[in-house]
């Protein structure tokens, strides 16, 4: 019994960060600079999730775009131009596309 319920609580605890894993890696990685609520030293998620669905209200546009920019940032390109003036250009990171994609879904899905 004691085997079957750990096997249980396994099986259930993987599908739950399955299910979670774009968020996982959103407070893994996004929310050191990026904080949910504040700005402190670079835009709040609330505001860049507001800014990006302005300008992307479909998913596959929203998703596409931010992470194509995060891949390869650039001020050019930016839909957040005033932002960039503020806290600097977003630094290239060593994410790759796939990753940058489940994060840029779970934004467009989620409640900040």
């Amino acid at each position: 019994m004691m085997k079957f319920f750990t096997l249980w609580l396994f099986i259930l605890s993987f599908s739950l960060n399955a299910d979670n894993y774009g968020g996982l890696l959103l407070y893994g990685n996004c929310t050191t600079c990026h904080h949910m609520d504040k700005s402190i030293s670079a835009p709040s998620m609330k505001i860049i999730k507001k800014r990006y669905l302005l300008a992307f209200p479909q998913k596959k546009d929203f998703v596409s775009f931010m992470s194509e920019w995060v891949l390869k940032p650039n001020k050019e390109t930016s839909i957040m131009h005033d932002m960039i003036d503020e806290y600097e250009l977003m630094p290239e990171l060593a994410y790759d596309r796939d990753t940058l994609e489940k994060i840029a879904e779970y934004i467009y899905e989620t409640d900040l």
